[in-house]
C-alpha cells in the first residue's frame, strides 16, 4: 500500500478495513525525485506539455521505488499495488492474491477513463470478472498487479520521466507492455483531495522558445499512437493475444 507518511487518517481507514488473513504493509510515497530517475523540465515541456508537479514526481518516485523494491525481494514474485485512497473488494483481492501464475505481467485494476478495449478472457479468476487489454489514456495507478518481469520492463521504460507515471505508463504503443485490467474493477477510487492536486488539468502555456519541438513531438506521439491503435483493432478482429 502506496501512503504518504503524514496521511495517517487514511492509513488508520485502510487499516480498518483490510482483513486478517491477507498479508499487505504501507510503503512510504515518495515526495521527491528517486535517485535512479531522470526528469528535465525542458524535455517535460516539449513531450508533456508542461512542467511536472511535486505531486506529480512523488507519486512517478513511489511507483519506481515500489518496483525496484519487488526486484530486490527474493521472497515475492509479484506485488498487488495499491495507493491508499481506495475502496477494495478484499475477498477477490484475497483470490487474486492467491491465484499462481496469471499470465501476464502487468494487470491493472482499476481506471478512470473510458478508452477502446478487447475482451481477453471472460472468466477471469472468478466467473463475473473479465481479462481486457486497453488502448489509450486510462490513468490511473490505483491498483494493480505486477510481475518481477513487469516492474523491469517498466523501469527500463520509464527510467526517463518526461510526463506523469500513469500517463507514461499507458503508453503500451510505445514500451510494448500490454495495457490489460479486470473488470468489473475490483476497486475504486474513494472520493479524498488528491496530493498532487488539481493543476495537472490546467493548461500550461508551452513556452515561446519550445514550441516548434513541442509540435513536432505531438505529430509524433499521435503518428506513434495511431499505429498502435491500428494493431490494436487488428488483434481484436483476428482474436491474436
Amino acid at each position: 500500500m502506496l501512503s504518504l507518511d503524514t496521511a495517517v487518517d487514511r492509513q488508520a481507514a485502510f487499516a480498518r478495513a483490510a482483513p486478517e488473513g491477507v498479508d499487505w504493509s504501507f510503503f512510504d510515497a515518495w515526495r521527491t525525485l528517486y535517485p535512479e530517475l531522470d526528469y528535465e523540465e525542458q524535455r517535460a515541456q516539449i513531450n508533456f506539455g508542461r512542467v511536472l508537479t511535486k505531486g506529480e514526481i512523488g507519486c512517478y518516485s513511489s511507483h519506481y521505488a515500489m518496483w525496484t523494491a519487488l526486484l530486490e525481494d527474493e521472497q515475492a514474485d509479484r506485488y498487488i499495488i495499491l495507493e491508499d485512497d481506495v475502496i477494495v473488494d478484499w475477498e477477490f483481492i484475497g483470490r487474486l492474491s492467491r491465484t499462481g501464475d496469471l499470465g501476464h505481467d502487468y494487470i491493472r485494476l482499476y481506471y478512470k477513463r473510458p478508452v477502446a478495449s478487447r475482451k481477453l478472457v471472460p472468466e477471469f479468476i472468478e466467473r463475473t470478472k473479465a481479462l481486457v487489454e486497453l488502448h489509450g489514456y486510462a490513468f490511473g495507478t490505483q491498483g494493480y498487479v505486477i510481475s518481477r518481469e513487469g516492474a523491469r520492463r517498466f523501469r527500463d521504460a520509464c527510467r526517463r520521466v518526461d510526463r506523469p507515471i500513469d500517463n507514461a505508463m499507458d503508453r503500451s504503443w510505445v514500451h510494448g507492455i500490454p495495457n490489460l485490467a479486470i473488470f468489473p474493477f475490483p476497486l475504486i477510487e474513494s472520493f479524498t483531495e488528491s496530493e498532487i492536486g488539481g493543476k495537472r488539468f490546467e493548461r500550461h502555456p508551452v513556452p515561446p522558445a519550445l514550441r516548434g519541438q513541442w509540435s513536432r513531438a505531438r505529430i509524433a506521439e499521435k503518428i506513434r499512437y495511431q499505429l498502435g491503435r491500428v494493431r490494436f483493432f487488428l488483434r481484436a478482429l483476428t482474436g491474436s493475444a
